[in-house]
This record gives structure tokens, sequence and C-alpha cells, in this order.
């Protein structure tokens, strides 16, 4: 995930150059169960409302979630399918947020209403997000829902209205592209927390309508839209927060951007996003799938580490036997092509290397999803570098 609004700030208010922290265990995004009351276009999982066999029981959940405690995992996103499906998801809320975790509940916004919201105030979920992938028209299309749209918006104002911190998450792709600027104006016209813009990944539904990818040039002119609207908003003194994910092209292309708008400032911003290394599946980020088998990212469901059931967690993560995740727990990745040669690997970290295996089946082929030029990635901004 890329904070493009700490960056900015760095931008405006540099901070000193500090050693960089390492946290004691990776984020683990948690797909409870595979059910869902949708079958979105783009869904990484390709779930549907029918029930799974082979889920992880409750008392299974109990029992990994204190191997995960004990390993120094910090946060847990609850996600699915859709979360608010499964039995017992108050339950196990509850349990992380007594146990100390930072807790995200990941929701497409249907379900949550009038009648379950008190429950959900009550876990006290640090964060709810809820996904808007266009204006009422293109997003009951992407979720093949006639009003999606309008139970997800009114989640949201619910969620406001509780004081539950929430974001809207929005997938780019040439179907909504043209609505970007739109969705950011929403945003700001109901007061939205947070905004998290995702590439599209190739991986479940998302690996099958790859081909509505957005064109490289939509991608660069979207990404400006998104740094110039973030800067306006932060410098009017506007508390919002903007993330991209799945493409760590995003904070190379964020120092282009910066060399126009703050030359003074590239070494400076150039040292922070070096800091920050780009893409961390497989160390930084991890994934339970709902039958147990542990993942480098949301979006390895072909791809399993391990089972949970028949080895703690902690022990999968840390086997490096395994030829991906030795491979991705290197300093320096055994990149190939453009990503291999590029000027930048140190910011980016070689992107989203799933998009690469898809379709070549080479984990360490280039990044098709890399919108940067050949120019670009070549190209030395600062003598020092």
């Amino acid at each position: 995930m890329f904070r493009l609004s700490q960056y900015l700030k760095e931008l405006i208010n540099p901070t000193p150059i500090k050693p960089v922290r390492q946290p004691p265990g990776p984020v683990v995004i948690w797909n409870l169960i595979r059910r869902c009351n949708l079958t979105c276009k783009h869904c990484y999982s390709i779930s549907a409302d029918t029930d799974f066999k082979g889920e992880l029981s409750t008392p299974e959940i109990f029992e990994v979630m204190d191997d995960l405690k004990a390993f120094g995992v910090p946060v847990l996103i609850l996600s699915g399918g859709e979360p608010l499906l499964h039995p017992d998801i108050f339950e196990i809320s509850h349990r992380a947020k007594a146990m100390g975790f930072y807790v995200g509940l990941s929701s497409n916004g249907t379900l949550i209403d009038q009648n379950n919201i008190a429950a959900i105030a009550a876990v006290g979920y640090d964060y709810v997000g809820i996904s808007l992938d266009g204006l009422r028209e293109t997003h009951d299309a992407f979720r093949r829902r006639q009003g999606a749209f309008d139970q997800s918006l009114q989640a949201i104002r619910l969620c406001q209205d509780q004081g539950i911190k929430v974001g809207m998450r929005f997938t780019l792709t040439q179907d909504n592209v043209r609505e970007f600027p739109q969705m950011l104006q929403l945003m700001d016209d109901e007061n939205i927390d947070k905004f998290y813009l995702s590439h599209l990944n190739y991986a479940g539904r998302g690996n099958k309508n790859r081909g509505d990818d957005v064109v490289h040039q939509m991608t660069r002119q979207a990404m400006d839209y998104l740094f110039d609207t973030a800067l306006d908003w932060l410098e009017a003194g506007k508390a919002r927060e903007f993330v991209t994910g799945n493409n760590d092209a995003d904070g190379v292309y964020l120092l282009f951007w910066a060399r126009y708008r703050f030359p003074q400032q590239v070494e400076h911003l150039q040292a922070k996003l070096t800091q920050w290394g780009g893409n961390a599946s497989g160390v930084n980020v991890a994934n339970i799938d709902n039958l147990g088998y542990v993942h480098p990212d949301t979006f390895w469901w072909h791809y399993s580490l391990g089972d949970v059931r028949q080895r703690p967690f902690s022990d999968i993560w840390e086997d490096t036997s395994d030829s991906l995740m030795a491979g991705l727990k290197q300093k320096q990745r055994p990149l190939k092509g453009r990503c291999g040669q590029c000027q930048y690997l140190a910011i980016c970290g070689g992107n989203t290397r799933v998009r690469a295996h898809q379709l070549t089946g080479d984990f360490w082929a280039e990044d098709p999803g890399c919108y940067l030029t050949n120019e670009e990635i070549f190209l030395i901004l600062i003598n020092n570098q």
C-alpha cells in the first residue's frame, strides 16, 4: 500500500530521515468466508452467494489468532467474500480487538444497515472500507446488483453517523476511469475520511477481466489527477487520507511528478520513498484464505504457502524453502526485464509479482502493469542516487 498523503506532507513539511522501523509481523488480510451476496467483475476470490465447504471453524480461527498475536502480527483486516455473512463475525471481531489487534473490516457495504450498524459500532473497528467503483449505473454494473451503489453509500453514511472511520475503495479500470474525478468529488461532498485507489490486479475474476485494465496513459492521467487533487485539499486544510494499492510504480511516478512541483524536495522525497521500499508481499503483507491456506498477499490464491491446519502461520511465514517466498524476502529480488534494470527498484520493490506470474508463469518477469516509460526507469533524477 502506498500512503500518498504521507509523502505529499513530506513535500510541504519535510521531516528528518530516521532509521527504518520494521514491523514485528505482517499485516494479515484474512478472508474469513468466501460467500458473498454479490458477484463483482473484479473479485479476486471468485465468490458467490453459496456456502463453501471446508472453511475454518470459529474455534480454529481463534487458535490461529492466538498464533498471530504471539508472532507479532499488528493488524487484521477481516474480509471475504462478504465478512458480514460470517455467522460469528462480531464474536471474532470483538476477540480481535480485545487481543490488541488493529482491526479493519473490508465490506461491499450492501449489508450494512440500520439493523446492524449498532453492532458494527460496538466492535470498535479501527477502519471500515467500503467499495464504490463508479457512479450509480457503473457501480451497479460492476457489482452486478441494481441498487448496490445506494446501499453502499448509505452504509458509508451510517458508519460516519456512528463515528466510525470509513473509507471509499475504488478499483481503476477502463470502465470507470472517466468517472474518477466525480468519485473524488463524491468523497469531498460526503466528507469521507479516506480514499483507496486500487489498480486492477490479475487474480480471480480480475484475471479473467484483465482486458479491462486501463491503458498506461489513462493510468498516468488518473494518477496526475489524484496527486493534484490530494495536494490541493491538503493545502486547503482538508483532512483527507489518500492511499493506493497494487501498483508500487505509484511511488516512482510521484517522484517524477514532484520534480515539477517541488524540485527542491525531490532528493528528500526519494530518500523517504526508498525507506518505504515498495511492494511488501511475502514480507509485511500476508493473506489467509477461508480454507486456512496462507498466501503472500490476497491475489496469490492460486499459490499456497501452507495450511494453518497443518502448521502454524508463524512457521509457514518464516519458511523460505519455498522459491517464491525466498525470492520475495530477498533484499534484492531476482527480477528480470525492465524491472530488473530499473533505476528505481529500491522504491517500488519490483511491483506486483502476481501480474507477471499470471501472464508469463515466471515470478520474476517484468510487471506488465508498470506504467513508467523506458526513459523514466533509466533516468537518474539526482546525482547521488
